[in-house]
Protein backbone atom coordinates (compact mmCIF):
# COMPACT_ATOMS: atom_id res chain seq x y z
CA UNK A 1 0.00 0.00 0.00
CA UNK A 2 1.47 3.36 -1.07
CA UNK A 3 1.53 6.10 1.53
CA UNK A 4 -0.06 9.28 0.17
CA UNK A 5 2.52 12.07 -0.13
CA UNK A 6 1.66 15.50 1.20
CA UNK A 7 1.90 18.56 -1.03
CA UNK A 8 1.32 20.99 1.85
CA UNK A 9 4.51 23.10 1.98
CA UNK A 10 4.02 23.99 5.63
CA UNK A 11 3.78 20.33 6.62
CA UNK A 12 6.79 19.40 4.51
CA UNK A 13 8.96 22.15 5.98
CA UNK A 14 7.79 21.30 9.49
CA UNK A 15 8.73 17.63 9.02
CA UNK A 16 12.16 18.58 7.62
CA UNK A 17 13.17 21.36 10.00
CA UNK A 18 11.00 21.29 13.11
CA UNK A 19 10.38 17.58 13.57
CA UNK A 20 9.48 16.92 17.22
CA UNK A 21 12.08 19.29 18.72
CA UNK A 22 10.31 21.04 21.66
CA UNK A 23 12.50 24.16 21.40
CA UNK A 24 11.83 24.51 17.68
CA UNK A 25 8.10 23.90 18.20
CA UNK A 26 8.01 26.60 20.91
CA UNK A 27 9.91 29.02 18.70
CA UNK A 28 7.59 28.35 15.76
CA UNK A 29 4.54 28.88 17.98
CA UNK A 30 5.93 32.18 19.27
CA UNK A 31 6.59 33.39 15.73
CA UNK A 32 3.08 32.34 14.72
CA UNK A 33 1.62 34.42 17.57
CA UNK A 34 3.75 37.44 16.60
CA UNK A 35 2.65 37.19 12.97
CA UNK A 36 -1.00 36.79 13.98
CA UNK A 37 -0.91 39.89 16.20
CA UNK A 38 0.72 41.93 13.43
CA UNK A 39 -1.82 40.72 10.89
CA UNK A 40 -4.78 41.48 13.11
CA UNK A 41 -3.60 45.01 13.88
CA UNK A 42 -3.01 45.71 10.18
CA UNK A 43 -6.36 44.26 9.09
CA UNK A 44 -8.34 46.08 11.77
CA UNK A 45 -6.58 49.39 11.08
CA UNK A 46 -7.09 49.20 7.32
CA UNK A 47 -10.69 48.06 7.76
CA UNK A 48 -11.24 51.16 9.91
CA UNK A 49 -9.79 53.22 7.05
CA UNK A 50 -7.14 54.93 9.14
CA UNK A 51 -3.41 55.39 8.65
CA UNK A 52 -0.71 54.22 11.01
CA UNK A 53 -0.27 57.84 12.10
CA UNK A 54 -3.98 58.21 12.85
CA UNK A 55 -3.99 54.99 14.91
CA UNK A 56 -0.86 56.13 16.72
CA UNK A 57 -2.57 59.39 17.64
CA UNK A 58 -5.59 57.50 18.98
CA UNK A 59 -3.37 55.17 21.01
CA UNK A 60 -1.00 57.86 22.26
CA UNK A 61 2.13 56.59 20.56
CA UNK A 62 4.06 57.19 17.35
CA UNK A 63 3.56 55.96 13.80
CA UNK A 64 6.85 54.04 14.01
CA UNK A 65 5.52 52.02 16.97
CA UNK A 66 2.41 51.06 14.97
CA UNK A 67 4.64 50.15 12.03
CA UNK A 68 6.73 47.85 14.24
CA UNK A 69 3.59 46.25 15.70
CA UNK A 70 2.37 45.49 12.17
CA UNK A 71 5.68 43.77 11.36
CA UNK A 72 5.30 39.98 11.63
CA UNK A 73 8.85 39.67 12.93
CA UNK A 74 8.39 42.10 15.82
CA UNK A 75 8.72 40.48 19.24
CA UNK A 76 8.18 43.37 21.67
CA UNK A 77 4.39 43.30 21.97
CA UNK A 78 3.09 44.49 25.30
CA UNK A 79 -0.36 43.65 26.56
CA UNK A 80 -0.92 47.28 27.50
CA UNK A 81 -0.20 48.52 23.97
CA UNK A 82 -2.30 45.79 22.35
CA UNK A 83 -5.16 46.64 24.71
CA UNK A 84 -4.91 50.37 23.85
CA UNK A 85 -4.96 49.53 20.14
CA UNK A 86 -7.97 47.27 20.62
CA UNK A 87 -9.80 50.03 22.47
CA UNK A 88 -8.96 52.56 19.74
CA UNK A 89 -10.32 50.14 17.12
CA UNK A 90 -13.44 49.27 19.17
CA UNK A 91 -12.28 45.72 19.79
CA UNK A 92 -11.83 43.46 22.79
CA UNK A 93 -8.71 41.44 23.57
CA UNK A 94 -9.10 37.75 24.38
CA UNK A 95 -6.19 35.67 25.63
CA UNK A 96 -6.32 31.90 25.61
CA UNK A 97 -3.71 29.72 27.24
CA UNK A 98 -3.44 26.29 25.63
CA UNK A 99 -1.67 23.33 27.27
CA UNK A 100 1.58 22.47 25.50
CA UNK A 101 0.45 19.00 24.46
CA UNK A 102 -2.12 20.71 22.22
CA UNK A 103 0.23 23.30 20.74
CA UNK A 104 2.57 20.61 19.40
CA UNK A 105 -0.31 19.20 17.37
CA UNK A 106 -1.20 22.63 15.94
CA UNK A 107 0.15 23.87 12.70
Amino acid sequence: MNKKKTTNASKILRSWYIKDDPAKIASLQKEHVNAEIASQIYKLRTKAGISQKQLADLVGTTQSVISRLEDAGYTGHSFDTINRIATALSCNVHVKLVPEKHTAAMG
